[in-house]
């Protein structure tokens, strides 16, 4: 039996199996069969018979076929503004890839602070932190431009990953950037691609709004702490064979000598990256939309011609996302409007009961971090678990906004345990400077002290800023 038909019988045994599970009392066959369609898409997003994006267009088609949801609401999630905010970042990412903006910031960090390796390693921390201020892909950032920066400095101390020299720079410096990677995932709203599904579930089950700058405040402290603290981690219990890193330094000073002064088209970039930043940080102040803040900035970078028509038309992995993103919000909306929610949270109440809240949000809180064990990416671990989580914690009495800050930071955080935990880990995994077994223990050492950072400190902090 092939490798995919196997796949396929297991996307189709969990629709069958979801469907007969779930009693007819949980509603009209019509909201059966779209639970069932819903979870079968999701576990074929990790499978994968096919790539995500045609998992879930399956999935829209099998919706309005089955008569789960009409055809004319099957489509609305491709109309939603936070799909297209998605879609317009990921266009401003490609303009600072072909650009050279992002490689620029990158060299400069470095010939500023890479004359150690863990200051090697920080300079491209602080490029990620700049980009993901506003790009939510990690695949670009990471394999765009962090990646091939970091592999060029490694291979010029004689650091590879097949002839046995990995340890001296390229082991650590893997490991760091992806658990940095994850860290700056929860640190904003465009951290990665998910977390605008994750402000869409928030605001459709409560009555919170996880704005671009609620998002940083309430991330930046604990997000800090932990880049601070899981690198010097690494460094000290998994070090470097080499310490000292001058030739990075000067590997750098090169580079941007071969670049030259900023180019116009890069000037035109970063001017649009600081607008677009500010404006979506002072939203509370002028009301302009964040979609629209992005629309007007890609509609700038084409007058100016620093993206063409035809860069937008090429950017396949945006309209990948698009696909796949507006399917997924679609059918979590119309799951929404069923009773399905509230009997699953009704049921786990049931369990928890006589827990007091804080004992069930920090029981609740955990499971949901150590189930992405079993998810490939972030947005199907959001998808299956973050409404059914959030509904029973708030259900046994935790403070709304506690539990919804907690879990969405946790939601991202989670993707540190393994090598396939989202977009960046077999990215950077599949390089080979990093077995399996040193990236599963870093990431669950990693992940016991983010736990500990963002479930006690990140709650005093947003005890302090009144969000609970």
């Amino acid at each position: 039996m092939s490798n995919k038909l196997v796949k396929w019988l297991i996307v189709a045994g969990c629709f069958a199996g979801v469907f007969l599970l779930v009693p007819e009392g949980a509603g009209p066959v019509e909201h059966r069969l779209l639970l069932s369609i819903f979870i079968a898409t999701i576990v074929g997003s990790i499978v994968q018979p096919l790539t995500g994006s045609a998992m879930v267009f399956l999935g829209v088609i099998a919706v309005a076929l089955t008569g789960a949801v009409p055809i004319d609401r099957a489509l609305t999630g491709y109309a939603d503004k936070f799909v297209w905010l998605v879609l317009a970042a990921f266009f401003i990412s490609r303009a600072m890839i072909k650009t050279g903006l992002g490689h620029r910031i990158a060299l400069m960090f470095i010939r500023m602070i890479g004359r150690k390796t863990l200051g090697l390693g920080y300079s491209l921390v602080f490029t990620d932190f700049i980009l993901a201020s506003f790009i939510p892909s990690t695949g670009a950032r990471s394999g765009g431009i962090i990646l091939p920066i970091a592999r060029s400095v490694t291979e010029t101390y004689d650091s590879r990953p097949d002839d046995g020299t990995a340890g001296r720079l390229g082991t650590f410096l893997m490991t760091m950037l992806y658990q940095c990677e994850v860290v700056l995932c929860a640190t904003f709203l465009t951290g990665q691609a998910s977390n605008i599904i994750i402000r869409r579930l928030t605001a459709e089950n409560t009555e919170i709004d996880l704005t671009y700058s609620i998002w940083f405040v309430s991330a930046i402290v604990p997000a800090l702490i932990s880049l601070i603290v899981v690198p010097v981690m690494i460094y000290k219990f998994f070090p470097p064979e080499i310490t000292e890193t001058p030739n990075a330094v000067a590997f750098a000073r090169d580079e941007l000598e071969k670049q030259g002064p900023l180019q116009i088209n890069e000037k035109i970039l970063l001017f649009v990256f600081v607008a677009v930043v500010i404006l979506w940080i002072t939203a509370f102040w002028h009301g302009i939309d964040s979609t629209v803040v992005a629309f007007v900035g890609i509609a700038t970078l084409l007058v100016t011609r620093v993206l063409e028509w035809r860069d937008l038309i090429d950017e396949t992995h945006a309209w990948e996302v698009f696909i796949w993103y507006g399917g997924l919000v679609m059918m979590a909306s119309e799951l929404g409007k069923t009773n399905i929610p509230s009997i699953f949270a009704s049921s786990v109440s049931g369990f928890t009961g006589g827990w007091s809240w804080p004992v069930a949000l920090a029981i609740l809180a955990l499971v949901f971090f150590f189930a992405h064990y079993g998810f490939a990416s972030i947005t199907a671990h959001v998808m299956a678990m973050f409404v059914p989580f959030l509904l029973v914690t708030v259900a046994v009495g935790a403070p709304a906004g506690l539990t919804v800050l907690l879990l969405t930071y946790f939601a991202n955080l989670s993707a540190g345990l393994t090598h396939y935990g989202t977009t960046p880990a077999p990215i950077y995994f599949g390089l080979g400077y990093v077995t399996q077994r040193r990236w599963w223990t870093v990431g669950l050492i990693a992940a016991i002290i983010n736990i500990l950072i963002w479930g006690i400190v990140g709650p005093a902090w947003w005890k302090l800023l009144g969000w609970w």
